[in-house]
This record gives structure tokens, C-alpha cells and sequence, in this order.
């Protein structure tokens, strides 16, 4: 089976959009579609159920696409050794992030990996640590930077980030030591990423608390105005946690609450030889941000 257009159908899948993968694999979109309707042939079922929104999984598809995955990546990291051993260096290194205080870090290891080995090709993706998870079981991405989540990866520590709340200076528990975890329950809640599998919604799930929320919102910095008027209290990670305004409080939950923010990388045997390299690059650079990142915020 060419790998290749397993690949292929791992990308229409992600864009769930024939064109749109026909545009990130330089194909045409007639291309494409018969690309798949040959590996739909070499297979003997239909793999895809198209509609005027896009594209979907057939059941069978679904049942198949561990095994696709695998063979792309297998076909990706046999053209790389190939080209190792005739001494040219190629190859792609695909690296997600869920936390901003590791985008510079990542950046500028990017920035250098490319310049010691300018015929890789580089990218970069910002997302929450759900989605990027399963995008490394799917084989699209080589490295993430994310909290722990369950899923077919190896997975590194790199720290232990407590979970903290954010309250507003007049609050009546904003010179205590703590916040009780249950508060968020009784408070006006401000919800991050309300439609996302998130470090929040997971340590209130776990908790069995149901918050009492008054309003949502996207992005960190509009939780910490919203706090900071009073309209609210909400949960953060720690790394997040240094606030200028002296209108805001932060204060340790209670119980605590550590999660563990660290590297996924492919299953072992998965990951490409460039993917491989960038790991052991980049690894222990990340080990002393993390460091750096816990060793600030301990002692702030």
C-alpha cells in the first residue's frame, strides 16, 4: 500500500475539507479525490462520507485509521533514513505548545534546530492540550508541550503547576491563604474555553464541582479583567499567575490542585528520524525552562 496516500487521508481528515487538503499537500482538489478513491479501492470499502460541508469517516475508516497512521508515519521515516544514509538530511518536525510561557522557548529552538539543519522543514502549533494530544496519536504532530492527558504517547514530566484561584481585591477571602476549590461553586465563575476540554474543566470534573458561572470567555487576559472589576473569580494555571493589577488576587486552591505539564511525543517505534533528533535536542532545553518557570514562581 503506498503510504503516501495514507497520509493523504490523514490530512483530509484533520481539514475535514478535500480542498483545503489538496492546498497543504500541493495537490489539486481532482487530485486529491482520486487518490482516495484509489486507496478506497486498494481497500475494498468506502473510506469517506462526502457532503457540500466536507468530508467524514466512514465507520469502517474510523475502525482503519490506527493502522493508516501508522503506516504513514512508517513511510515518513523511511523516506528520512533513506535519504540519511545517502547522506542528505531531510524530513519535517512538527511541534505543538498549549502554555505561552513556553512559545518563546520553543521558537527559538526551532530557530536554531532549522539552522543546524536547514533542509528540515519546521512548524509550529498553538492549541489547548486535548486537541494536541490526539493530533500526536494521529500522527500530525512530532512533540507537544501540554498537560498530561491520557492517550497512546510517551509522555515526560517536566513540572508540577499548581492550580490557582484568581480573585478580586475586595473579595472577602483575598487576604487569606487559600481559597477553597468548593467556592467556585457558590462565586460568580468566569469560564475559560467553555467549549474545550481544559486544565479548568478537568479539576472541576474531578472535584465534582459544578461552577457557578456567570460569564465566559477566550482568552486569559479577559478573565484577569473581568476578576479585576469584580465580576468574578476563576481558576488559572500557576505559570500564568503573574498579576500586575493589585486589583486581583491570586491565592493557592484547597485542596490543592498539581497538574503535570510536560512533552508528548509519538508511541515508541513512531516518530521520524528529523522528529527523533529535535526530541533529543530539544529535551533538555525544555527541562530548564520548566525549571526556570517553577523556580520563579516559587519564588514569587
Amino acid at each position: 500500500m503506498d503510504t503516501s496516500k495514507c497520509q493523504a487521508l490523514l490530512t483530509v481528515l484533520e481539514k475535514g475539507n478535500l480542498a483545503h487538503a489538496a492546498e497543504e499537500l500541493g495537490y489539486t482538489t481532482s487530485g486529491i479525490s482520486r487518490m482516495m478513491s484509489s486507496l478506497e479501492g486498494e481497500v475494498g470499502f468506502p473510506l469517506l462520507v462526502r457532503s457540500k460541508t466536507g468530508v467524514r469517516p466512514t465507520p469502517d475508516c474510523t475502525r482503519m485509521l490506527p493502522t493508516f497512521t501508522q503506516l504513514a508515519s512508517l513511510g515518513e521515516s523511511c523516506e528520512e533514513q533513506a535519504s540519511l544514509i545517502r547522506g542528505v538530511e531531510v524530513g519535517r518536525v512538527r511541534v505543538g505548545c498549549a502554555y505561552r510561557p513556553f512559545y518563546k522557548p520553543i521558537a527559538e529552538l526551532l530557530t536554531e534546530f532549522s539552522q543546524a539543519h536547514p533542509t528540515v522543514e519546521v512548524d509550529f502549533t498553538a492549541r489547548n492540550s486535548t486537541p494536541l494530544v490526539r493530533q500526536i496519536e494521529r500522527g500530525a504532530l512530532d512533540l507537544a508541550v501540554i498537560s498530561h492527558r491520557e492517550g497512546d504517547v510517551t509522555w515526560t514530566t517536566l513540572l508540577e503547576d499548581p492550580m490557582v484561584a484568581l480573585v478580586p481585591a475586595d473579595h472577602p477571602l483575598a487576604e487569606a491563604d487559600s481559597y477553597p476549590i468548593r467556592g467556585f461553586a457558590q462565586d460568580p465563575f468566569i469560564m475559560l474555553y467553555p467549549d474545550e476540554e481544559s486544565d479548568n474543566s478537568r479539576t472541576l470534573a474531578t472535584h465534582g464541582i459544578q461552577p457557578n458561572s456567570h460569564n465566559t470567555v477566550l482568552e486569559l487576559r479577559d478573565a484577569f479583567e473581568l476578576v479585576s472589576v469584580g465580576l468574578g473569580v476563576t481558576m488559572i494555571n500557576n505559570i500564568y499567575a503573574d498579576v500586575p493589577d493589585d486589583r486581583v488576587r491570586v491565592l493557592p486552591i484547597r485542596p490543592a490542585v498539581n497538574v503535570p505539564i510536560g512533552v508528548a511525543t509519538p508511541a515508541p517505534g513512531l516518530a521520524s528520524p528529523a522528529a527523533r533528533a529535535f526530541a533529543e535536542f530539544a529535551m533538555p532545553r525544555l527541562s530548564r525552562v520548566a525549571h526556570d518557570l517553577a523556580g520563579h514562581k516559587s519564588r514569587g
